[in-house]
This record gives structure tokens, sequence and C-alpha cells, in this order.
């Protein structure tokens, strides 16, 4: 298998492009000659990674469900609470890092990770609050446009925000959610068929609202072109970006898109239950006349402590804010945004691609039909994840693979998802993973 990936100079600024064909080769050897040369790999050594009962590390392909923690996570969390044990309450104001305007230390970096203005970004509550939060303020149902498209294996809690969206407007979710489904066969979609749905259903539709990388196929969609032709037909067009913030590299802004929310307890590493962040554009965000649920964070700030009872919004995506910042948790974020400055999306996303070519090619080894890859093969369709169907039984399969060192995940009915993280694996664990995965296989004698 030959591949073609751009590499990046990470020690240079601006990054410098590197281009070179790869021959991908099965021997040990080989993944150890990718670490030696992977300029990412000092990187690794800034994470904890679990251990085995034995002590042992975990070839851990987890990320993609919780992140794994930073080390410097542990001194940024000890700050704040010295500032609050010292200072209480005058930690808004004294702290280290004064708590007031907290999330504004985020705006920066969180605008450089999905390619948005400064404004256009905020880090506030969870994802699902984000998400009912945008549909209050871009889900305007008339009687001829009033559907939501969505995929129909989008995340359950994205089924659920706009199934009870929809209720709440008085529609039959039944009747007004349209569930874009693949070909017979196949597990991904075509953008060219959510063009052509568009083209039938376009003028009834209010909301587009997929996945940036569908959880359970992987799929990574043209952002870019399904909010151009969602556009084109009068719809708005916003995305849940939990298993794309700090796996691909984005442009929001420059593609127009008109809202998206995300985590930040996957790729970006912030820890269990971590703050959300939310992009609205800034042709969007200027808009006071939208409406809107609100709260007194989201209030001017300027005037916020005159405790008005009059709602002013906040100039851009911070005018969407509830209730003051989640200081532990951000701090949890912020630690890790920075890695994500240092390490830069280009450099992470040329390495991603090596990372999951390299899987694919070793899987593409395992003979018979034990192994079906439902990921896309197109680098451009994907991220850090492949899905991998299971043929037998599965769920034995995916207990071996734990007992054996490996921390990927089950998805039913017979998916195990496995995604090489750029900022802490390793080409030598890839081929770990395969050799054990076969072996495996193997002994369950499919």
């Amino acid at each position: 298998m030959k591949i073609t990936i751009v590499l990046y100079n990470t020690l240079s600024q601006p990054h410098t492009l590197k281009r070179r064909a790869i021959i991908y080769r099965p021997e040990e050897q080989f993944a150890a000659d990718l670490d030696a040369k992977d300029p990412l790999r000092s990187f690794r050594d800034r994470f904890l990674i679990p251990h085995t009962p034995a002590g042992k590390e975990y070839i851990y392909f987890c990320g993609n469900s919780l992140g794994l923690q930073p080390r410097t996570v542990r001194n940024a969390l000890l700050q704040e609470l010295e500032d609050w044990g010292n200072l209480g309450v005058e930690g808004h104001f004294h702290a280290k890092n004064p708590w007031m305007p907290y999330h504004e230390l985020l705006a920066a970096s969180t605008a450089r990770l999905v390619g948005a203005n400064v404004d256009e970004v905020v880090v506030m509550n969870s994802l699902t609050v984000n998400l009912h939060l945008m549909m209050v303020s871009f889900y305007r149902p008339t009687t001829e446009r009033y559907k939501i498209l969505i995929e129909s294996n989008a995340f359950p809690s994205d089924q659920y925000a706009v199934q009870s969206q929809l209720a709440y407007h008085g529609y039959d979710p039944a009747e007004a959610l349209i569930e874009l489904q693949p070909r017979a066969g196949e597990s991904f979609l075509h953008t060219d068929d959510i063009e052509a749905l568009l083209d039938r259903e376009g003028q009834h539709i209010a909301l587009i609202l997929l996945g940036g990388v569908n959880y359970l196929s992987g799929q990574a969609f043209d952002m870019k072109r399904i909010t151009r032709a969602g556009h084109s037909h009068g719809c708005v067009v916003g995305f849940d970006l939990a298993h794309a913030a700090g796996n691909l590299r984005m442009e929001l802004h420059t593609w127009d898109v008109d809202f998206a929310v995300w985590c930040s307890y996957k790729y970006l590493n912030a820890g269990p239950g971590a703050v959300g962040g939310c992009f609205i554009h800034q042709r969007h965000n200027t808009n006071t006349s939208l409406p809107r649920f609100a709260g007194w964070w989201g209030h001017n700030k300027e005037i916020r402590f005159l405790m008005d009872s009059t709602f002013e919004p906040a100039a851009g995506a911070d005018g969407w804010q509830l209730s003051n910042a989640p200081v532990l948790s951000m701090s949890a974020l912020r630690a890790s945004m920075e890695i994500f400055d240092e390490a830069g999306m280009d450099a992470l996303q040329a390495k991603r691609v090596l990372l999951t070519g390299y899987l694919e090619f070793l899987l593409d080894q395992i003979p018979g039909n034990a192994v079906t890859i439902i990921t896309p093969r197109d680098t451009a369709q994907r991220g850090a994840q492949l899905s991998l169907r299971l043929a037998g039984d599965g769920k034995k399969i995916f207990g071996a693979l734990t007992e054996n060192g490996i921390m990927c995940d089950w998805r039913e009915p017979d998916v195990v998802r496995v995604a090489p993280v750029p900022l802490y694996n390793t080409f030598l664990e890839v081929h770990a993973f395969a050799q054990r995965f076969q072996t495996i296989i193997r002994s369950h004698q499919l």
C-alpha cells in the first residue's frame, strides 16, 4: 500500500511542508523507524498512560471516548485550589489566573483549534446543553420549513435532543425528523446523496445537524460542501464536533457554518465530563434579535454587576453563556490546549493520516472475513478512528483485546472502535495491536 502524506516540521513557525510517498511494510522494524522519524514523538511523554494489572502500559486506543490526562493538569488544578484556599472569593479578581474572565483565557486557542475568529467561540456548559441552546436560537420552524436532517446513526444524545426540540415545537418526530441512510450494503454516507436529498427536501428543512465525525462509523463529513449545499436551499447548518474537535483540522468561519458544539473530554483530553464548547458564526453573534435562553454570564460584562433585570447580551458568542466559568474543569482544558497550540493541528493531521493508514494496511493483512473496516478508506473522510465490524462473537474478541493489554471500545451490536491518537500513540503500538488482534481472531477460529 502506497500513500502520499504531508509531514510538518513542528519546530518552525509557520510549519514547513514536506511531501513524501510512504509504502507501508508489515515488519516491526518499519514501525520503529516511523516512530524514530516522528516529529511529534516527544508529546507522548506529556501524558499519563494507564497500566494493566500486571503493571504494563496499555495500548490505549480509546482517546475517541476519553482522552488521556496531560501531566500538566495536576499542577493546573492545584494552582486553582491553592488560590481558592488562600484567597476565597477574592480569587475572582486576584488569583494567578483570575476566575472572573477565566473563559476568555481559552478563547484564542479554541479559535485556532476550530478555525474561527476569537469572538465566534466560547467554552461553556456541556455539549448537549449547548446543542439545546443553539437550537433555541437556530431551529426556527415555519409552516413550510420545519424538518430537521440528521444521520440515521447519529449519537443518541443528538437524537434525543432533536426529537425533544421537535416535540417542544409541536411536531411529530416520526414525520419531522429526516434521517440520512447509507446505501444498501454500506456503512457510511455519500455527500452526493446528501446533496440529492437536499434537492428533493431542502425547502422543508429548517436545520441540518450532523456530526463532524460520526461516532459509530468514524466517517468525517465534508462540512464545507454540506454547509454550502444546505445554505443554497435556505437551511441552517450546524455540527456536533464531539468526535472532530482536536481530531480534524477545521475552518468553521471560512466554511460559513452557522453553529457548532463539542465536548472536550475526548480528543481534547480535558477529563471526564469536562466543559464543552460552542461556535457561532460572526454574522449571527452580532444579531441581538435572535431568540436565546439568557443567563447572567451572557450579559454585557461591562454592566453585569449593576444587577439590572433587563438582559443585554455580551458581544459575540459570549452572549450565549448562562453561568460563570467552571474554573476547575477549564483549568484542565487549558493545560491540554497549550499542548495543542505547541503541536499544531497541521502536524497532528499529518500523523493521524499516517497512523490510520498504517493500521488499515495491517488489518488488511488479516486473512478471511473476520474483520471489516466500515470507516471510509479515503483519509479525507475519516479522523483518527477506524471502526471494525467483527464476525462471530465480537464481544468475546473485544474482551480478549482488553485482557491482552489493549484499550479500545465496543459498540453494539458488532463494532470495535479503534482510535490511535497522534498526540500520544505510536506506530509500534499500531503494529502490536494488529499482531495481538490477529492472534486473538485465530484463537477464536474466525
